[in-house]
């Protein structure tokens, strides 16, 4: 039997799994759950299995041959420190290593080049390569950090309508709209916050988007907060050398337009996702090779 390799892409709104053979044919796909390793370590250990029992069953694979596979998996919360480690014991791959979803995303998008990604999805995260060496930012997880993420940014939309309501800021659409949902009722919201995890407030972010585009004067204020947040990080990417820079995840196109020029020139589509750049990892470090692969 033939060695397998497993790349999976693990954010906080789902996760991606793909398998492939020694020759690097892509032989089975598959979905699951969130897998944030930092807010639920549990969760995203179990939704890791699910996407790659998917893909293993999608390829026709048994499971027993999970220890002849080597695995890859790019996970939100990867880069805080023993995070990763206590993931990778539970898993039933002869090798799993577990990284930063900002190093597979900047694999996929840029190869082994020298550039920056920016992850700006329910969370967020960059990473630099610079002269070959790997430096990440933020990317610590909500609430103190992903700033400029989904999370954040419907987090923020829900902070606004406590604030028309109080009356201390003037009500709009947005607001309106938002607090309708919960029956124009604080407390629901309130109660709502208390439990609610990164991709529920996440939720949220398309419809600042939505609001902005019409307009909306809160949801046009809540966006250049945030863009502000990551045009500053985008700076500092600037200064340790990033000269090419790639935006991903399902933020990056709504939030082009919302930063200065000088930092839309410098963007470059990826060349492929993360996923694909979990694999090309896995393949690199126990493959013997970084042969071209394409999801």
């Amino acid at each position: 039997m033939t060695e397998l390799f497993i790349g999976v892409d693990g954010g906080g709104t789902g996760c991606r799994a793909v398998v492939a053979d020694a020759a690097g044919a892509i032989l089975g796909r598959g979905t699951a759950g969130p897998a944030n390793i930092v807010t639920d370590a549990e969760g995203a250990r179990r939704s890791v299995l699910a996407a790659v029992e998917a893909a293993f069953a999608e390829a026709g694979l048994d499971k027993d041959r999970y220890a002849e596979s080597h695995a890859v998996l790019g996970l939100a919360g990867g880069n805080v420190e023993g995070a990763g480690a206590a993931i990778e014991r539970q898993l039933p791959f002869a090798h799993a290593d577990v990284e930063f979803d900002g190093l597979i995303a900047l694999q996929g998008a840029l190869g082994d080049d020298d550039g920056a990604v920016a992850i700006l999805g329910t969370g967020s995260a960059y990473i630099v390569r610079s002269d070959g060496k790997v430096h990440s930012v933020g990317g610590w997880g909500f609430p103190l950090s992903d700033l400029g993420s989904g999370a954040r940014l419907g987090q923020s939309l829900l902070q606004e309508c406590l604030l028309v309501h109080d009356g201390i800021h003037a009500p709009g659409r947005l607001t309106t709209d938002t607090l309708r949902e919960f029956g124009g009722r604080p407390d629901a919201l309130v109660e709502f916050a208390w439990t609610a995890k990164p991709a529920d407030f996440g939720r949220y972010a398309p419809r600042v988007f939505r609001y902005a585009r019409e307009g909306d004067a809160a949801a046009r204020a809540l966006l250049e907060h945030s863009a502000a947040h990551i045009s500053e990080t985008l700076d500092v990417l600037i200064m340790q050398g990033a000269g090419r820079i790639s935006l991903l995840g399902g933020l990056a196109a709504p939030y082009v337009e919302w930063l200065p020029e000088h930092q839309r020139r410098l963007l470059v589509a990826p060349a492929a996702d993360a996923l694909t750049g979990a694999l090309q990892l896995a393949r690199k470090r126990y493959g013997g090779a970084s042969p071209e692969v394409r999801i």
